[in-house]
């Protein structure tokens, strides 16, 4: 199987996966108490209500009403905001607040590979050393902290104690780079904590079990240095199920920042799914989550293609 046809593979499988969470999603929804139509009209006069019924398809069924939707966003429309008698594009929102979560997001992913790699590395080549035991205990004991548990400390004693950051808001990187990355700096870190924590371990377990292949034992005897054979021969074969976890959590951060950015009063994705949840905006929901299915999809994709170059292996294996 050629690199084109693994890809169209790969896009079609996308495609399947994206529709059927849609549809699933669409019939949860239906499940929830209450009608959509009057919550989003928010007190409106009946015949407003009913056109909003009308105009969004909740009066065609699930079936209806997810072939609506569906069809509109194939053509371009990815709905609306209905919100005190007026209307907000859905994808207006988007464009403002994805950077956003992006940012936060990938600040977080540079963070935790930056301290998960080396450590991973040292502390599988000093399995079981005093060093090992430190690290895994420490890591441990961080990430029983859940992040909102940790962001509202570190906002208590970094921002509201000593002051040296402000405790909410968000400014673009084009204002101000500065306090851009003043501001980011504390949900980052609440972020960035159980990330390093599972990147190490996972690492860590694979680094141990490559370290025993007969190919790294071959490389050490050729007298190549330890540096070299961790960094060049050991690596490179025991990132992918790192690749892999890192790409799943970027799909899956991008919905789960709910918290962070409420706390941290950061406008991006997360709050948006928080928001229409709560507003009953099937629309905007249906949009926000089919992102949130494709990110998954789209990150575990490309990080799949990415395993076939770095390991070889993996192509035998399929092949």
């Amino acid at each position: 199987m050629n690199f084109l046809q693994v890809i169209a593979k790969r896009l079609v499988g996308m495609a399947l996966v994206i529709t059927i969470a849609s549809f699933l999603l669409s019939c949860l929804m239906w499940q929830l108490p209450g009608d959509p139509a009057q919550l989003i009209a928010g007190g409106a006069p009946e015949g407003v209500v009913s056109a909003i019924r009308v105009e969004v398809g909740l009066d065609r069924g699930v079936f209806g009403f997810f072939w609506h939707w569906f069809s509109g966003l194939l053509s371009g429309d990815f709905g609306k905001y209905y919100l005190n008698g007026g209307t907000r594009d859905v994808l207006e929102v988007i464009k403002a607040t994805l950077p956003v979560s992006l940012q936060l997001i990938l600040y977080a992913q540079i963070v935790a590979l930056s301290f998960a790699i080396p450590l991973g590395l040292i502390s599988a080549y000093k399995e079981n050393s005093r060093f090992d035991r430190i690290v895994s205990s420490t890591l441990f004991t961080l990430v029983s902290f859940p992040s909102f548990a940790l962001a509202l400390i570190m906002s208590l004693i970094f921002a509201v104690k000593l002051g040296w950051v402000d405790p909410i808001g968000y400014v673009k990187p084009s204002e101000n780079l500065g306090q851009h990355f003043k501001l980011m700096v504390l949900p980052v870190i609440s972020i960035a904590v159980g990330l390093t924590s599972s990147y190490t371990r996972l690492l860590r377990t694979d680094v141990i079990a490559t370290l025993k292949e007969d190919y790294v034992t071959m490389a050490a005897s050729k007298g190549i240095s330890n540096k070299r054979v961790l960094w060049f021969h050991v690596f490179r074969p025991s990132s992918t199920t790192l690749l892999t976890s890192a790409a799943l959590n970027m799909g899956g951060l991008i919905g789960g920042t709910i918290v962070i950015e409420t706390i941290f009063v950061i406008p991006g994705i997360g709050y948006e799914v928080f928001y229409s949840i709560g507003a009953r905006q099937v629309i905007a929901m249906q949009t926000l989550i089919l992102l949130i299915s494709f990110a998954y999809v789209f990150f575990n994709t490309i990080v799949d293609l990415l395993t076939n170059a770095i390991d070889p292996r993996t192509r035998e294996r399929r092949g």
